[in-house]
């Protein structure tokens, strides 16, 4: 029977680990610092024990105490270091890696794979790290890892919104894609009314009186909100398109539905990151789209976690 514990850091909600469990792992630990996003990480998986404290404070034998030896390690430090969405980036990239306090958490990271000495490692993040390619490379040869860096979208993988994330790990990670892709409607097109039947599926932000008549005059695919941002054009306050694939989906967005003048639903952005609707998320307003827009969308990573099942197998069979 395949039993293989995996430890998750920079937690969230819980989106990574998700698809690692769909796949028959077992998720022992997890370490997430922020409580309220903790408090939903403990709620979908009551059986993992999850540390709440800073991932710098946090040993690998105090989680070997926990769990003994770690099979895979998994993580998800923050973007914002090295995002090109980040205006206020450090120019010079090992800046983003060395003297940023969020991007020194990559480092922890590491020294936890120095640590734990997992079988397989992955950290999951934007593709802009890979500027930093040759400072990782360094890192992980100083503890004895060669890595790989695959690029994956989520929409590949039957997520009905588009993401692209690099997943550095110590394995080729190349899950073939599905062939047809999910589209907005397939996602939430059979959601009842907003009236809370369905966990996080309420009405918890209104359109501002303001910009109702703006919105409701909003066509499939138009933003009311365009702005430049980090050399790039940015959008919010889009009317998604039933028929096509949703905007990458962020703590930030502010989806209108596609047929009802309104703000999408938690659930529904949940639903456009593949969570599935008994994954809860609980906190404040905000707190609850920020957990879905910053989660690794289920679907891609079920789709990891398959070919590192795959992998670990083979190990198996050779050993």
């Amino acid at each position: 029977m395949f039993n293989m514990n995996v430890v998750d850091l920079f937690a969230g909600a819980g989106g990574f680990s998700r698809g690692f469990e769909s796949e028959g792992f077992k998720v022992v630990v997890a370490v997430e610092n922020f409580k309220p996003v903790a408090e939903t990480y403990k709620t979908n998986f009551p059986e993992t024990e999850v540390i709440v404290r800073d991932v710098k404070l946090v040993t690998g034998k105090e989680i070997e105490r926990i769990c003994g030896d770690v099979d895979v390690l998994i993580g998800s430090p923050p973007c914002e270091p090295f995002t090109s969405a980040n205006a206020k980036r450090f120019p010079k990239p090992e800046d983003r890696l060395y003297v940023d306090k969020r991007g020194q958490l990559t480092l922890h990271f590491i020294r936890l794979v120095k640590e734990l000495k997992p079988r397989i490692f992955v950290i999951e993040n934007v593709p802009k790290i890979t500027e930093l390619r040759g400072a990782l490379i360094n890192e992980f040869k100083k503890i004895g890892y060669d890595i790989h860096f695959n690029v994956l979208k989520a929409e590949d993988y039957g997520n009905p919104s588009r993401r692209t994330r690099v997943f550095i790990s110590n394995v080729k990670i190349e899950p073939k894609p599905e062939g047809r892709k999910r589209k907005v409607i397939d996602a939430i097109g059979d959601l009842p009314e907003p009236d809370g039947s369905i966990p996080n599926h309420e009405i918890l932000l209104k359109i501002p009186k303001g910009k109702l008549e703006k919105v409701r005059r909003l066509k499939w695919g138009e933003s009311l909100v365009r702005f430049e941002g980090a050399g790039r054009m940015c959008t919010n306050l889009t009317r998604l398109h039933p028929y096509k694939l949703a905007p990458t989906v962020m703590g930030s967005s502010r989806f209108i539905h596609p047929f009802e003048d309104r703000f999408l639903t938690v659930r529904e952005h949940a639903r456009l990151m593949g969570f599935p609707d008994d994954h809860i998320f609980v906190g404040g307003k905000r707190v609850q789209y920020d957990m879905v827009g910053e989660a690794v969308p289920v679907p891609l990573a079920r789709a990891v976690a398959k070919e590192i099942k795959v992998i670990i197998e083979s190990y198996s069979r050779t050993s």
